[in-house]
Order: C-alpha cells, then structure tokens, then sequence
C-alpha cells in the first residue's frame, strides 16, 4: 500500500554549516527565545526558513517567506547546502533519555519519499484534527521555498522487524553522515543508505504498510495542498512529480525506543471552582486514593508514592490529580475506575474506541460534566493549558497559576494506531512523541 522513494536529500555541508549551529527543532516547537538563539548561532541556520523573523514594514515583495525562498537560493548557490549524488534513504536515529527518568533509549527508523494519499484513500491516516492557520503558513511558505526542510513522523507495524535489520547493517558498516546533539541533550545520527539492494529491500517491506502519522498532520495536508495545486499536465496532475511526494520519517511500532509522553492537563479561570464538590460528583464512578501532606518536608515523599501509584494503576484508568487547598488541606489524589463502571453510560458521546483512553476519559467523564470545561472551552484555550513534565503541572497549583492539575499516563502507540487506522482521531495533546525530529537534516525539493 504505502510507496515510498529514495530522494536526493539536500543536506547542510558540515565545512561551510557545522550541524550543532544550523539545525532546528520542528517550527512549531520554536519558542520566541529559541528562534532568537538559533538566529545568533550562525548565519546560515534553518530558523530562516523554518520559522523567520517578520518585520513591521514587510512587503508583499519582502517578507518571511520571500527571504526563506532567497535563502534557500543562495545557499544552494554557495554550496552551504548541497544535494547528494545518488537517490537513497537515510538511516535515522536519535538517543536519548526519557524525561524525568535516567532511562535511555535510541529511536531508530528511516527518511524517504513518501507518496501523498487522500486519507480516502486508506493508506496515510491521521490521529487528530487540524487547524487551517498553521496550514496557511507552511503552504506560503512551500510556495517560496519549494522545499520541504522538516520531517513528517509517520509510524508503521512491521513485527518481522525486517527495515530494522537493514538499518542496523548501514550503521554497522559505516561512520555516521551527520552526527550531533541538540539542546536537550539528544544525540541525533544519520547514515546515507545508496546501496540498490538495501534501497530495494526497504520499498519491499513497506509495499504493505499503512502509515499513521504521529506528529506533522499540519505539515502532511501543507503538502498535499501543494501537489494540487501544481501546473497539469494535458489536464491532469502529473502523479509521478516532485511534489507528489512528500520527506517523511518512518518508524516501526514494533520497535525498540518509541517514547509518547502525556500531556497533563491544568486548568484555571474555574467558575465556582470547588474540589468537595468535584469529588461528590465523581463518587459514584470513581474511587480516590488520597497522598496528604502538612509541610514542605513531606510533600517530596507524598508526590513520590503518588506518582508511582498513578503508574501502577494504569490498568484501572488512573488519573491523577492535584487541587488548590489550604495548607493543612493539601493532598494529591489518584482517581480510579470503580469495579462495574459502565463506560458507554459514563462516556455515552463517544465511540467504545475512544472509551479506551484515558485523555477521554479525563475530558468527557470529569472536565465536561465536574468542571464545567467544555470542548468549547478545551478550543478557544480559555481554562485548560498543558504540561510535559509531571513537576511543571504540579508547580503550577502551588504558584497559583492554576486551580487544578490532572496527570495522566502515557497512550499506548497500538491505541493510536488502532484508533487512526479505524478512522477516527484522538483529542488534541493526546500525544507528545519524544523527542522531535529535527528539521534540517535532510530537505527534499518539491520542485
């Protein structure tokens, strides 16, 4: 089902561009701060393109996406970046450690051409929705550049393993093309995969795939806009253009080194905001296991069996929680599911799919009917903002910040799967795959 290309990546030339200074995060997880840092790193860093800066005077003729075009130009020219020789896949791996853990793992998968698919078609799904400002962006941007700079995570099932096996022999047998960490401490490597029969036995194990795409539904629809809108040929858009492809990083689920953080939630600007009479309310479908603690000195001990308690009641649909109290009052709670629940009574609106997950769960059985919080609300970011890190949803109860934290347990990658690949999409930061691909280490021109 899946095709999938070898292409002749434009890659950044480490004598005129050394990795560590020219690279990126993906544009949507560059802050204020980090596109000021990454501008002072080096003249010729992605940030240009990625996310440029914008001035009050621009111009039709003169503005970020313009700039990002002659950019990319001039680089070309310079041979800042220049393209490679023979079209090939990448061999793509990333080691790292787990936030808020020691652990550590290395995330192994490849980058190609992907073709693009209607999500009719039954071969690219989506696990989530998509908001037409970000679209509009990366489509101007496109139009300028006509290069694709950032990767698409797209997720596979193979439990043969049988990509994995190639990839590890390219690594084996040669020192990587690109080599470098980034600012958070994650080691990211690539190996250029030419070799005919290793290029071949890649597009065979992906004949029969379906692809899910975890991170860059925005970036995947840019794309597809893109291709429609190129010139036709006799009346038609020519299928096997440039532009009908698209750079795509795929991994397989079966892997080792898949990591998907939560996205705990934390909720202010509560009306009649009162944890009593959350707790009433919840009582007939939920238990409450409660963590209290009277002094600093105490809370570091209540927070660790809390944590570990959530952790271990994943299989009961554990949710976390931590409201505002006065000082003698403070406690975290871990909720669970009480014996004999009937999930279709307590989530009636949403598919039994969706009944699976816990950010469901969360949403249409505590926020909606105990807070108040609707999906409304969720959109228009009026009461609930989201955190990576249990400690940062935590701290902002105690700042005052927030009224409430709710913490929950990592999705499973078979559920996205499973959810994407039956056509439904989960809800928004349902799904935080770590770490990110960094943008720029291969591009792709669609032109």
């Amino acid at each position: 089902m899946a095709q999938v290309y070898p292409f002749r990546a434009f890659r950044y030339n480490p004598e005129r561009a050394p990795f560590d200074r020219v690279l990126t995060q993906p544009y949507d997880k560059i802050s204020a701060a980090m596109q000021e840092k990454y501008y002072a790193a080096d003249p010729h860093n992605l940030i240009a393109v990625e996310k440029g800066r914008a001035y009050p005077d621009d111009t039709p003729q003169n503005n970020v996406y313009t700039r990002a075009g002659a950019a990319i130009e001039d680089w070309i020219r310079n041979n800042i970046i220049v393209q490679d020789s023979a079209p090939s896949f990448y061999a793509y791996t990333q080691e790292y450690a787990v936030p808020e853990t020691e652990e550590r793992r290395t995330r192994r998968g490849f980058i190609g051409a992907g073709k693009l698919e209607e999500y009719s078609a039954g071969v690219v799904f989506r696990h989530e929705h998509t908001l037409s400002g970000p679209k509009a962006d990366r489509l101007e941007l496109l139009r300028h550049t006509k290069m694709h700079t950032g990767q698409l995570f797209m997720l596979y099932s193979d439990p043969q393993r049988r990509i994995d096996g190639i990839l590890a022999e390219a690594e084996s047998s040669a020192a990587p093309a690109t080599e470098m960490r980034d600012e958070y401490g994650v080691v990211h490597r690539l190996w250029v995969i030419a070799d005919p029969q290793r290029v071949a036995a890649i597009q065979k194990a992906m004949e029969d795939q379906k692809l899910v795409i975890a991170d860059g539904h925005h970036r995947y629809e840019t794309a597809l806009n893109y291709h429609k809108e190129r010139p036709t040929h006799a009346g038609r858009i020519d299928p096997n253009a440039p532009s009908a492809r698209a750079m795509m990083s795929f991994f397989n689920t079966r892997s080792e080194g898949l990591t998907i953080l939560p996205g705990h939630r934390v909720a202010a600007h509560v009306h009649d905001f009162s944890w009593s009479g959350v707790r009433r309310y919840l009582e007939p479908w939920f238990a409450a296991e409660a963590f209290p603690f009277s002094s600093e000195e105490k809370r570091a001990e209540a927070q660790k069996k809390f944590l570990g308690k959530l952790v271990s009641a994943r299989q009961k649909r554990g949710i976390g929680v931590y409201p505002a109290a006065e000082p003698q009052k403070r406690a975290f709670y871990v909720l669970t599911l009480r014996d004999g629940v009937n999930l279709a009574q307590l989530l009636p609106s949403v598919s039994p799919l969706q009944r699976e997950l816990d950010v469901v769960l969360l949403h249409e059985g505590i926020l909606e009917p105990a807070l108040g919080i609707t999906p409304q609300a969720v959109a228009a970011e009026a009461n609930l903002t989201y955190e990576r890190e249990a400690s940062a949803a935590l701290d902002a109860v105690d700042s005052g910040r927030a009224q409430i934290s709710f913490l929950l347990n990592p999705c499973d990658v078979e559920q996205v799967m499973k959810i994407a690949t039956s056509g439904e999409v989960m809800p928004q930061k349902s799904t935080d795959f770590y770490p990110k691909l960094m943008s720029g280490i291969t591009m792709y021109r669609v032109d």
